[in-house]
């Protein structure tokens, strides 16, 4: 399948799955010291707080509800309060754990998102790199929202990532489904492959395999009801469609979730 990079550089890559198991990743995967550029510029929500435009508007309007959802999701699941966030971004969810009595932690390698946490909430987040040094066995949490997807180092992460992990502790990952309805109606205009960004396009299954490799369990999925709509408004966006459709098409997406999943889903593994 070949997807272009509708976001910013509007290069061509292309998606291939594995013979063997079908795990679907972008090819080739950009050089990680060029990957950078692809990330820069206001149109890539995570690492902005832009309100230009109305995408950018929705989502940050969307994001104060789903933050409160997200320590919400953490208190259910335990009483621990040490919590590992892995891609932080601009901080935004850590800072909302923080303000519930949470004890935070975050990793982020875009020097404006880190520059932004410092700023706005006080949170000093610390290079990608530190993830190897945090002391095993430590965290009651570790969150990756929407960055599993982009990771260079997938099966070593993972491996330090169930280390750092408590006995007890929730490992809760956020990527898109690749089988999501909307996913099948936009195919290669699908926005949530997002390449070369996303390197890696997951389906339940594919999670499932990752956590059995190294001693987890998945627990519990959950979805995120709102990227479909969000999903669908920048599907539409980039071929010139229109916002309506995309509202239909991400309303058809929740309603199909029973089938093919959400657009995206929350993923709570434990250890086994």
């Amino acid at each position: 399948m070949n997807i272009t990079d509708n976001m910013i550089t509007k290069e061509k890559f292309t998606i291939v799955s594995c013979d063997n198991c079908g795990f679907h990743f972008t090819n080739p995967i950009p050089n990680e010291n060029i990957i950078g550029r692809y990330y820069k510029g206001d149109v890539y929500v995570s690492h902005s707080s832009s309100r230009k435009g109305l995408i950018n508007r929705l989502y940050n309007i969307v994001r104060n509800y789903t933050l409160s959802k997200k320590v919400n999701l953490l208190k259910e699941l335990s009483n621990g309060k040490e919590v590992l966030d892995i891609g932080s971004g601009t901080g935004h969810f850590l800072n909302a754990c923080k303000e519930k009595g949470f004890s935070v932690i975050g990793l982020e390698p875009d020097e404006d998102a880190v520059r932004f946490a410092k700023v706005n909430f006080d949170i000093n987040l610390l290079p990608l790199d530190n993830l190897s040094k945090i002391q095993e066995h430590s965290k009651d949490f570790i969150t990756m929202w929407h960055v599993l997807e982009h990771v260079y180092h997938l099966k070593r992460d993972f491996e330090l990532i169930t280390k750092i992990l408590k006995p007890s502790g929730k490992f809760i990952i956020a990527v898109p489904n690749l089988e999501s309805y909307d996913a099948q109606v936009y195919k290669e205009g699908w926005a949530a492959y997002d390449a070369p960004r996303h390197l890696y396009h997951f389906r339940k299954k594919d999670i499932e395999n990752l956590a059995n490799q190294f001693g987890m369990t998945l627990e519990i999925v959950k979805p995120m009801k709102f990227d479909s709509y969000y999903v669908s408004m920048l599907s539409e966006k980039y071929k010139r469609g229109s916002n309506v459709k995309a509202f239909v098409t991400g309303l058809k997406s929740n309603r199909k979730a029973k089938d093919f999943g959400y657009s995206s889903q929350i993923y709570v593994l434990s250890k086994k």
